[in-house]
């Protein structure tokens, strides 16, 4: 049974597609989805891929994960720079974690320079668009099988 990437999806990110595609770019979330499908099956990964506007959603989808996943992939969104709950609820899981924003983040105004979730995360790809998503897959396989 292949193990189990959850990819966690935070505010706004349903939106992909027509929110600011200067910054974010043209792809849907479910376009990023498919992509993260494909990419998964090739590395022998299946995909729990979620979307939530609600911060304590995602904090129980990753509590959840401690039983259900392997590894975890984070796009906390706009969580990422104000969530010590996300930051904690990520520090009990003993996976592989990556966190993964569409933009580059330290390019941008100075509040969104701070990473809560980076603290938890083994590595952050930023600024690579919805490759950063199939990369972070690569990086969750590596470690899978190195044993974190």
């Amino acid at each position: 049974m292949p193990s189990t990437v959850l990819i966690l999806n935070g505010p706004n990110l349903n939106m992909l597609g027509t929110r600011e595609p200067e910054i974010y770019g043209t792809e849907t979330l479910a376009d990023i989805e498919a992509r993260c499908q494909r990419r998964a099956r090739n590395l022998g990964l299946s995909v729990d891929f979620r979307q939530s506007n609600i911060e304590g959603e995602l904090v129980g989808w990753i509590q959840d994960a401690r039983q259900s996943a392997q590894g975890i992939i984070i796009n906390a969104a706009a969580y990422t720079h104000t969530s010590v709950a996300l930051l904690d609820a990520l520090n009990a899981c003993d996976m592989p974690i990556i966190e993964v924003h569409l933009s580059n983040i330290h390019q941008r105004e100075s509040f969104r320079h701070k990473s809560y979730i980076a603290r938890a995360a083994d590595g952050m790809i930023c600024g690579l668009g919805s490759l950063g998503y199939e990369l972070a897959l690569e990086a969750v396989a590596e470690r899978l099988v190195k044993g974190k």
